[in-house]
């Protein structure tokens, strides 16, 4: 078979054609390849900023917690120590004062009863009261009881010297 140059120039562009055909596929595959791999790598990429981002996302959440709870425990005894300590000066106080009152009462009460014992014994007595004026002992007699004693106490109650011996 004879060869003329149109047949020449056909098989080369069918030889071409070929071997484009085969770079077109060969090219396909491997993008193929590399595109199933970046797929591979972007889930497997993907996956580990999911975990850590969960992984992150827990300790700030845990940070949070104790950040809130410190401040919360501490505000909590805080109000609880002056509440406590508000309440229980108050329940002192209160007290000290019932008490001093119940203690006045009883003292207004002893009192009075010492002036009803006085004033008892002024009536028993008839108005004689024992007295000892500079080392002196002196029984006073009321008023109006004799008409020239020895001794005045007070300027107008008349009183008797008692002996030493």
């Amino acid at each position: 078979m004879i060869s003329n140059a149109n047949d020449l120039t056909e098989r080369l562009r069918m030889r071409l054609e070929s071997e484009r055909r085969e770079i077109e596929e060969l090219t396909a595959n491997e993008l193929e390849r590399l595109a199933e791999h970046s797929r591979f790598v972007a889930r497997s990429a993907l996956r580990t900023i999911e975990r850590d981002t969960e992984e992150a996302t827990g300790k700030m959440r845990e940070l949070l917690v104790k950040a809130w709870q410190r401040p919360l425990i501490v505000g909590l005894s805080l109000w609880i120590g002056f509440f406590g300590g508000s309440w229980a000066t108050m329940r002192w106080l209160a007290m000290s004062i019932q008490d001093r009152i119940v203690t006045r009462a009883e003292l207004n009460r002893d009192i009075e009863d010492a002036r009803r014992t006085l004033a008892q014994l002024e009536v028993d007595t008839w108005g004689v009261a024992l007295l000892e004026i500079e080392g002196e002992r002196v029984v006073v007699l009321p008023k109006g009881t004799l008409a020239d004693p020895p001794w005045w106490v007070d300027g107008d109650r008349p009183a008797l010297k008692l002996s030493n011996e």
